[in-house]
């Protein structure tokens, strides 16, 4: 079995077990990180729900309110002029059934969201085991499946975020980078937070939120105490 190193022990040693306020675990990640690179900075929170039933599903979007300090490349397909209105905002490529067919024939991924219009749909369901694979599927419930092509690809290119919860009940999303300042980190912490409580499922009895932590890429987890947030 694998050992933490020296770095991470250091790190762990001095987060307390306790739970912390956002702005104090914001303020213990900026004295704890040791990587050499910009590491990101990740909400993992486990929810009181079982995962197996649709009811209890919970999946948004939210648009933070500082970005999460990585720029994704944007494929739009779409026709006629939906094509201008993505490229006006800003989308890295676009367009429609010779997009759709590159994907196919050449493997292409250079991308990292896919926004499609609806009438698009029945050739872009073709790319189903392509794109699925790679989470890169448009759906409605997502909002990447849309007419209004010029604001989603600017909310994307400002940090939407999109939450899903998995199989084991966790939703696990970067929320920002730790060279941020702690007010944007805090910022963009309580507004993601703020959205999964929102997204509760009425038929969920019981608690929601079990546990959330807080970590940069390499750093040790610091426990949440959102009991502020939930009120």
């Amino acid at each position: 079995m694998s050992k933490s190193g020296k770095q991470y022990r250091n790190a762990q040693e001095k987060i307390l077990p306790k739970e912390y306020t956002i702005e104090e675990a914001v303020a213990m990640l900026k004295q704890v990180k040791y990587a050499k690179f910009d590491e990101s900075v990740d909400i993992a929170i486990r929810l009181g729900i079982d995962p197996k039933h649709p009811d209890q599903q919970v999946r948004g979007t939210i648009v933070l309110p500082h970005g999460t300090g990585k720029v994704k490349k944007v494929l739009v397909i779409a026709a006629g002029e939906k094509q201008k209105e993505a490229t006006d905002a800003g989308a890295d490529w676009v367009g429609g059934e010779d997009i759709v067919e590159k994907i196919q024939k050449e493997n292409w991924f250079d991308y990292n969201v896919v926004v499609a219009t609806p009438d698009m749909m029945k050739s872009v369901g073709r790319l189903g085991k392509t794109l699925g694979t790679k989470g890169l599927m448009p759906s409605p419930k997502a909002g990447t499946v849309t007419f209004n092509v010029k604001e989603t690809v600017a909310e994307i290119k400002k940090g939407r975020v999109e939450f899903r919860v998995d199989k084991s009940g966790i939703i696990n999303s970067s929320i920002g980078k730790i060279s941020f300042e702690p007010e944007k980190i805090v910022d963009n912490s309580k507004m993601y937070i703020s959205a999964i409580l929102k997204a509760r499922p009425a038929a969920l009895k019981g608690k929601y939120v079990k546990s959330a932590y807080i970590s940069t890429t390499m750093s040790p987890s610091i426990k949440l105490n959102i009991s502020e947030l939930e009120k």
